[in-house]
């Protein structure tokens, strides 16, 4: 499976995406060809350059000029810019793509706005250069045969951007509505490093946000900002490879805590609203704590971007005044789910990589209960039939 893993270190935008695509090999005269076949009068170049010492893709789209010299950044609605999309001569994965992204770019000024997606007009994610960006990026992602997308937490930026509707602060609002969920941070100048339409792209297209997946790298590919920055390189980093079949290392933040003063019940069920939550494990180890007093140990497991609401719930629902935080690194083989039949029905398990099997609990617990019969009767039955099925 071919994976491309955009790294958002200064903000991400259409036409960078577009540039570090092109840098990591996507062909150039295709991708021109597609968005010349979308008709906006627009001319388009590529050339490379350097931003902070790193030599990158810069992709430019020319308007036309009209009548008094302004240029030709037209407003539409959806419904002409996906009428424009359906009938290029692009494959039908970037048409569905693209279409996908101007959905969601719709919807979240709508949103913004307070109006009906048909009531929207696109101003500058409308435009010509915007189109060419959105299509631009879905036409070259399917030109390099990528079949996942990750992204990394995304540099907003700060201060404030100067746009149709005024000025408004970075980042912009229909930026933060499409990032919603998605970890992001501000680091470096204080412009806007991404855009409604980067946004748009990398939370439609992408699979997950955070840490680089297990993957062997074939491509690196740079795209150029429009300014220079002394803080750091203005570029888009993409990386395009294979993904393995090695143990996958990600990274996590562990949130702990020394509890000598919560009940069973409240620390159960303080457990139960992690895991809920959203926790990829929590568990309650005991503890001797000062003055020989015996405690526990909360020790909850969660995604970087999960981290403030789960360590909330601690706060909330245990006795603890403080926390320890920290990134610590997750390993995990990859697995696969599997059906087996057994004479308590079909049941699921997990296969590792490694090759081995573990019946999926909550399954057998229901066929244990369903049956009358003693769960490791049923545990044992799935364990069999899935040797039986792998000799």
């Amino acid at each position: 499976m071919k994976v491309c893993y955009i790294d958002a270190f200064s903000g991400i935008s259409g036409d960078m995406t577009v540039g570090a695509l092109l840098d990591a090999g996507a062909p150039a005269d295709a991708l021109l060809d597609a968005l010349r076949s979308l008709e906006t009068g627009a001319r388009y170049e590529v050339e490379k350059t350097r931003r902070g010492g790193v030599t990158a893709s810069k992709f430019r789209v020319i308007l036309p000029e009209h009548p008094g010299g302004a240029h030709g950044h037209s407003h539409r609605h959806l419904k002409h810019i996906l009428a424009m999309i359906e009938k290029a001569p692009i494959s039908d994965r970037a048409k569905s793509d693209a279409s996908r992204v101007f959905r969601n770019l719709g919807h979240a000024e709508a949103h913004v706005h307070g109006v009906p997606i048909e009531k929207v007009h696109f101003h500058e994610v409308g435009a010509a250069d915007s189109i060419a960006d959105i299509v631009g990026a879905c036409v070259a992602l399917d030109l390099l045969g990528v079949d996942q997308i990750y992204t990394s937490a995304i540099n907003v930026g700060s201060g404030t951007v100067k746009t149709e509707h005024g000025v408004l602060p970075v980042p912009a609002p229909a930026t933060a509505e499409l990032l919603t969920g998605k970890p992001i941070y501000s680091c470096g100048p204080a412009v806007e490093l991404t855009t409604p339409t980067g946004a748009a792209l990398a939370a439609t297209l992408s699979t997950s946000f955070g840490p680089a997946p297990a993957m062997n790298i074939r491509n690196i590919g740079y795209g150029a900002g429009d300014r220079d920055f002394e803080q750091q390189p203005n570029v888009l980093r993409v990386l395009i490879g294979d993904k393995s079949g090695a143990v996958e290392a990600t990274s996590v933040s562990v949130i702990e805590a020394n509890i000598d003063d919560s009940s069973p019940q409240v620390l159960g069920y303080a457990l139960e609203r992690l895991l809920e939550t959203g926790a990829l494990d929590a568990s309650i180890s005991p503890l001797q704590m000062k003055k020989n007093r015996p405690g526990s140990l909360l020790r909850v497991i969660a995604r970087p971007e999960d981290q403030e609401a789960l360590a909330q719930i601690v706060f909330s629902e245990t006795s603890t005044l403080g926390l320890r935080i920290y990134t610590a690194e997750r390993r995990v083989l990859e697995r696969r789910m599997v059906e087996v039949e057994t004479p308590f029905g079909t049941l699921r398990g997990k296969v590792s990589g490694a090759g081995t099997f573990a019946p999926e609990y909550d399954d057998c617990k229901a066929a244990a209960a369903r049956t009358g019969k003693p769960l490791r009767v049923v545990l044992a039955a799935a364990a069999e039939a899935y040797a039986k099925k792998t000799e």
